[in-house]
Formats: structure tokens, C-alpha cells, sequence
């Protein structure tokens, strides 16, 4: 609990860096130019299809005249942009993850090492492509996962447990293969991640719902979907920001449990050798 702790406020304090804020401008650039391309080119064909859609379902046509009835037809035309904001966002909470691990995750693993753990051996366990294929295998099950619990976010306490516990599980797993890719051998690696699999799916899950934040953002008001090509800019930053600190809170807590790790190894092995010395 004490090392969860210290390398959360290690973490925060690191978003703070110049470097780190640097970093987190070029997957928004990346991010911001495909989403913004996406609704110049499909935003009003993607909105016309959905409200065709739902016209033609008797079920959520008989409800928005029921809410008509009740003076609620501005909810009848923000309907459809809702629906695909929802289809798109997780996308674009995946794509920001991606690019963080791609772009921001080696940086700002180097810069934890340097500043903390300068004397700590590389032993360059894990390649890039290694790391891009655990990246998007995860990813992909995630996406699937999403999709098969749709469903059950109808249910309310459901749609505050599921989405973060599928994020939370797959910045584990993309963010506990990378940060130690570099300095952890294969076996290192594998013994680390089985080791500490709780405290990291726990900071996970932590970072899963700290990655739900932004998405608050669209409860405000109907001005957010009027505001929708902006706020998903905004709200891009923002997931960014948070995976920039679920890498640093991952580097600071897995290196730390290598270096106590290898500095426990000499012991374990004189206690070994005694008896048959």
C-alpha cells in the first residue's frame, strides 16, 4: 500500500513537468486531426442515419413522444448526435491510449529512470513490436468487451462498474508490459506482472475511473452536443493527461518493485549457498 501511494503522488507531480505537458500536445495533434476529420466528413451523415434508425424502432419512437408530450423535443434532435458521441468516444478513449503508449510511455519511462533510478541495468526484456502487438491484442479485447456490455449499462449500478473495470484491466495490461519492457528481462517481467498482478489491476481500475472523468463533460447540458467538435478536442487533452499519469504512476511502481527485487536477489541467494557451504 505504502509503495501504491508514494508512486501515485510521484506520478501527479511528474504531470506537472514541462516534458510531460510537451508530450501530451502531439497525441492530441494526432487524435484531434483524425476525430475532427471524422465529423467534417461523416458527423451530419452519421447523425441522419442514427435518427433514421431510431425512427424506425416502435420502442424509442413511442418514448419521444411520450416526451414530447411533456415539452422535451429538444431531446428528440440531440438523441442521434448522443447516440453516435457514444459510439465514437470509445474510440477516441482507445486511440488516445494507443498513441500514449506509442509516443509518450518510452519518454516518460526515460525520464523516470533517469531522475530516479539512474544506477538501475537495462535489460531490454520487451521490443517495440512486441509492445505494439500486446498493445492492440489487448486493445481489440477490450473493444469487444465494450461492445458485449453495452447491454448491461442499462442497468445503473452496472455502467459505473464495467467500463472502468475494462479500462482499468487494459491499462494494466498495456501500461504493466511497457513501462518494464526496457530495464526488466523477459523473466523479470513475467514475475513482476505475476507478483504484483493485484496492485497494478487495482491501479488500473483507479485509472479507469480517473479515464471516465472526461466523459462527464456531456452531462452538462444540451450546449455539449452544440459544442460537440470542441469538447471532443478537450476531453482528447484530458484523456491524454490521465494516461500520461497512469504511465508515470506504472513506471514509478513497477521500477521501484524491480530494484527491490534485484537487490533482494543477492541475499536470497547467499541464504541458498549456506547450507551446503
Amino acid at each position: 500500500m505504502q509503495g501504491l501511494a508514494d508512486s501515485f503522488w510521484r506520478a501527479a507531480a511528474y504531470c506537472l513537468h514541462p516534458r510531460v505537458i510537451g508530450l501530451s500536445l502531439l497525441p492530441l495533434v494526432i487524435c484531434g486531426v483524425l476525430v475532427f476529420g471524422f465529423m467534417f466528413f461523416f458527423w451530419e451523415s452519421a447523425i441522419a442515419g442514427v435518427r433514421a434508425t431510431l425512427e424506425n424502432w416502435l420502442l424509442i419512437e413511442s418514448l419521444l413522444r411520450w416526451l414530447d408530450s411533456y415539452g422535451l423535443q429538444a431531446f428528440r434532435s440531440a438523441l442521434a448526435a448522443i447516440v453516435v458521441l457514444a459510439g465514437v468516444l470509445p474510440v477516441v478513449i482507445l486511440l488516445s491510449l494507443l498513441l500514449v503508449a506509442l509516443c509518450m510511455t518510452p519518454a516518460i519511462v526515460r525520464l523516470v529512470a533517469e531522475r530516479r533510478f539512474p544506477l538501475l541495468e537495462k535489460k531490454r526484456g520487451g521490443t517495440l513490436l512486441q509492445s505494439v502487438l500486446a498493445s492492440l491484442g489487448a486493445t481489440l479485447l477490450a473493444l469487444v468487451l465494450i461492445l458485449l456490455s453495452i447491454p448491461l449499462w442499462l442497468i445503473p449500478p452496472l455502467v459505473m462498474v464495467l467500463p472502468p473495470l475494462i479500462w482499468g484491466w487494459l491499462t494494466y495490461r498495456v501500461f504493466g508490459f511497457d513501462v518494464l519492457a526496457e530495464h526488466a528481462s523477459a523473466e523479470e517481467r513475467r514475475a513482476l506482472l505475476k507478483e504484483h498482478r493485484a496492485p497494478m489491476l487495482a491501479m488500473g481500475i483507479i485509472c479507469g475511473y480517473l479515464g471516465a472523468a472526461p466523459s462527464l463533460i456531456w452531462a452538462f447540458s444540451a450546449m455539449a452536443v452544440i459544442l460537440a467538435p470542441f469538447l471532443v478536442l478537450f476531453a482528447i487533452w484530458l484523456y491524454t493527461l490521465v494516461f500520461a499519469f497512469s504511465t508515470a504512476w506504472f513506471t514509478h511502481y513497477a521500477l521501484a518493485a524491480l530494484q527491490a527485487r534485484r537487490a533482494a536477489e543477492p541475499v536470497v541467494i547467499s541464504e541458498v549457498l549456506l547450507p551446503g557451504a
